[in-house]
Formats: C-alpha cells, sequence, structure tokens
C-alpha cells in the first residue's frame, strides 16, 4: 500500500490523540488518583515522579526503535501494551497491593508511551512529504491538546461523577477500564488505516558496533558543544518553579480546607485544571509562537521569562484566601497556565537554537532527556516540601525559586544573526 493512498486525515488526529492521553494519564491523572485512593502528598510527588524516568532516557533507546522494525510496527504494537496496561491498571485498582501494581502498570504504560512518541514522530516525517509536513503540524499539535484535555479534563470528570455512585477504587477502576477499551480500538483502528510506506522500513545487516559507536560519538559530541555548561543549567532550571507546583497544585485543589487546601471535587479539578486550564496552556502557546516567528528569541526571551514566572503568584493569592467559588480559582488558574504556555516557547526556541549543527536530531533528542529530569528530580521532593511548611509557604517557596529562571536565562548567549537566519530561511520557503 502506497502513503499517498491513505488521506492523512485519516490517521494523524487519531495518531496524535493516541500520543497524548497516556502521557496525560501517567503524568497527571494518576496525581488525582492517588490522592483519591489515600496516598499522602509526599507519596504522590515521589512515585509520580519517577514515571519520569522513560523519558529521561528515551534518547538512548531511540536509535533501536529507528532500526528494528518498522515505525508503523512499533506505533500498533505499543497502542496494544498501552491498552493492556489500561485494563492491568483498572484491574490492579481492586487489589489490596493496589499501589504496587498499579505503579508497575503506569510504569509499563510511560515505557511504551516514550517508546510510541519516537515511532509515531519519526511515522510522520517518513508518511508524509514536506509541504503535508508543514500543513499538517498545527493539526498534530491541536489533537494532542484535545487528548490532554480528555485525560486532565474529561477523565478526571468521569471519575468524580462515578466517586458520587461509588467508592473511590471502583470510580477508577470503570474510569480506567473505559480508557482501555477506548485505547483498544484505537490500535485496531491503526492496525487497520495507518499507511504502509515504502520509506517505513527496518534497517537490514546492521552493525551494531558500528551503531553503538556513532552513537557515542554523537553523544560525546553533545558535551562537546559551546556552552554546554550554560545549557544544561538552563534546560534543568528554567522551569524549576513548575516542576514543583505541577506535582502540589492539583493536590492543593483536592485538598482540605482545614489543611490548606481548596476542598474541590475530583469533578470540579477536571473542569479547572483540566479544560479551563490547558486552554489557557493552548492558547498562551499560541500566542508565544505568534510572537517569536515575529520578533524571535533574543527579543522575547525576557518577556516569556517574565510570563513563566510572574503568574506563579496566583497560588500564593489562593493558598492565602481560599476562595470558595470556581469562578475566581478557574480564572487564577487560566492566568497562570497561560502564562507558562507563552513562557515555554522561549524553553523551546533555546533547546532548537542549541541543538543546531552536526546531529541536531540526536541533540535535541538529548535536550528533550534533560527537560523531562529537569522535571523529575524536583517534583520527587515537591511532596516532602509541602507537607513540611504547608501550601502557601510551598507555593511562596516556589515563586521564590523564580530567581533561577532569571539567572540561567541571563547567563544564554543567542547568536546576533540567530534570528536573522530564521527570518532568512522563512522568505526562501515563501
Amino acid at each position: 500500500m502506497n502513503t499517498r493512498k491513505r488521506n492523512p486525515w485519516l490517521w494523524i488526529p487519531s495518531l496524535y490523540t493516541a500520543e497524548g492521553i497516556p502521557y496525560v494519564i501517567v503524568m497527571s491523572v494518576a496525581t488525582v488518583m492517588y490522592e483519591r485512593m489515600g496516598l499522602s502528598n509526599a507519596q504522590i510527588a515521589l512515585y509520580t515522579s519517577w514515571l519520569y524516568l522513560p523519558w529521561v532516557i528515551k534518547p538512548f533507546w531511540s536509535p533501536f526503535v529507528d532500526m528494528m522494525r518498522t515505525k508503523r510496527y512499533w506505533i500498533v504494537l505499543m497502542q496494544l501494551v498501552i491498552g493492556a496496561a489500561l485494563g492491568g491498571l483498572a484491574f490492579s485498582m481492586q487489589l489490596p497491593s493496589f499501589l504496587q501494581w498499579s505503579l508497575a502498570f503506569l510504569w509499563l504504560m510511560a515505557f511504551s508511551s516514550a517508546t510510541h512518541d519516537i515511532a509515531a514522530d519519526g511515522f510522520y516525517m517518513l508518511a508524509l512529504s514536506p509541504s503535508e509536513q508543514a500543513l499538517f503540524v498545527g493539526i498534530r499539535s491541536t489533537f494532542y491538546r484535545i487528548a490532554s484535555i480528555v485525560g486532565q479534563g474529561l477523565l478526571i470528570m468521569l471519575a468524580g461523577t462515578l466517586e458520587s455512585h461509588y467508592k473511590p477504587a471502583m470510580a477508577w477502576s470503570l474510569t480506567f477500564g473505559l480508557t482501555a477499551v477506548f485505547f483498544l480500538l484505537l490500535f485496531l483502528y491503526h492496525a487497520r488505516m495507518l499507511p504502509h510506506g515504502s520509506g517505513d522500513h527496518a534497517i537490514k545487516d546492521v552493525s551494531w558496533g558500528n551503531v553503538m559507536q556513532g552513537f557515542l560519538e554523537t553523544f560525546v559530541s553533545f558535551f562537546r558543544k559551546p556552552q554546554i555548561v550554560v545549557a544544561l543549567l538552563f534546560i534543568l532550571l528554567y522551569r524549576l518553579p513548575e516542576a514543583l507546583l505541577v506535582k502540589i497544585c492539583p493536590l492543593f485543589l483536592l485538598g482540605k480546607p482545614d489543611a490548606g487546601g481548596l476542598g474541590l471535587s475530583t469533578q470540579d479539578v477536571g473542569l479547572v485544571q483540566g479544560t479551563v486550564g490547558v486552554i489557557g496552556l493552548t492558547l498562551g502557546g499560541i500566542l508565544g509562537g505568534f510572537a517569536a516567528e515575529r520578533g524571535g528569541l533574543r527579543r522575547w526571551l525576557w518577556p516569556m521569562v517574565l510570563s513563566i514566572t510572574l503568574p506563579d503568584a496566583v497560588y500564593i493569592a489562593l493558598a492565602y484566601f481560599q476562595p470558595e467559588g470556581l469562578e475566581s480559582v478557574s480564572i487564577c488558574v487560566f492566568v497562570e497556565q497561560f502564562g507558562y504556555g507563552f513562557g515555554f516557547t522561549a524553553y523551546m526556541l533555546y533547546l532548537m537554537y542549541f541543538s543546531r549543527g552536526e546531529s541536531s536530531t540526536a541533540h535535541y533528542a538529548f535536550c528533550t532527556g534533560f527537560m523531562a529530569l529537569g522535571m523529575m528530580l524536583p517534583g520527587m521532593i515537591a511532596g516532602y516540601l509541602q507537607e513540611s511548611v504547608g501550601y502557601l509557604n510551598f507555593f511562596i517557596i516556589a515563586m521564590v525559586l523564580c530567581v533561577f529562571t532569571f539567572v540561567v536565562a541571563g547567563m544564554v548567549k543567542i547568536d546576533d544573526d540567530y534570528d536573522a537566519e530564521d527570518e532568512d530561511a522563512e522568505k526562501v520557503s515563501d
């Protein structure tokens, strides 16, 4: 079957929906689920932060995915495994040792999702022409965001609705069970609808010695790039406050008022953070993209630094006043997420800037690995810190740590001609 015989509209939206849902479940939904199952904030933050590990080490096995079997094979297989992991997660909710089993299935889902990311992004490049890639880049991003709303919003709201009729264990078991059925349907659909492209094939007669040598040379060359220390500090510390907040904010929204939380229901959290918040994040990212296209990284770096840091103060206000209405909470979450989406643009632009040159694709993969590490390590201690100082002081500490964002942003150096090169490239492509 030739790729031209399969309309991209028939598989790109569903493929990137399938890419987004397991990531959101592992990184966000699991946090809410464990809170409803009675774990402490320290336990939740530690255990769920470990689930970043597959994305941290993803660059180390991506060459094997590229060479062994086809991208299509890996996509379909990983979707089957993710569906099975969701089924196992649903079953584990009813077990006495649910924590150990649920973490095992979540880790399997995380590993499979990271592998799926490698294969899906590679398949996208192989199955589409350059003009089609440019056309559908916004479409794939849109459906990935839709997957975020489905995961953080609709799934959590569904679990909250079921909690009004069943115990939390049964409610979440049913939620994950229905998600497993949905994902297995995606597996069956893609097994049928993904095109078989002539460019998507395994590499035959692989010399693994040469592969390992090439990987090692690329890895060493990454650490020999100019300003490597500054780059690593920027990648690890630019989002330090957000790395702490992302694990605690949903727990704060769910937390009892007498413990400093807002006392929202599961359904409310799905609406506020999983829907309103994701919309704010998406709009901020879109505006950041428009701004960067017109002004470049050098012009917009500091406005984006301010955008990703200052809105964190809304959580200090929420923890201090503890408002009861959803409207004020929703506005605060929207503002913070909008600011994060806008400010995150500078982060991604810098990763692309630093990865320029020979082996840019591999170097960008290493950057994303360190990016995941920058979220994993602070998240592991976030729960312990919050339990030690309380929600209000935790948010104050997170705000103070924004100074690291300013420091590392001040350390980076952008070539004078970098944005000019981008403008020239756009003129040539036009």
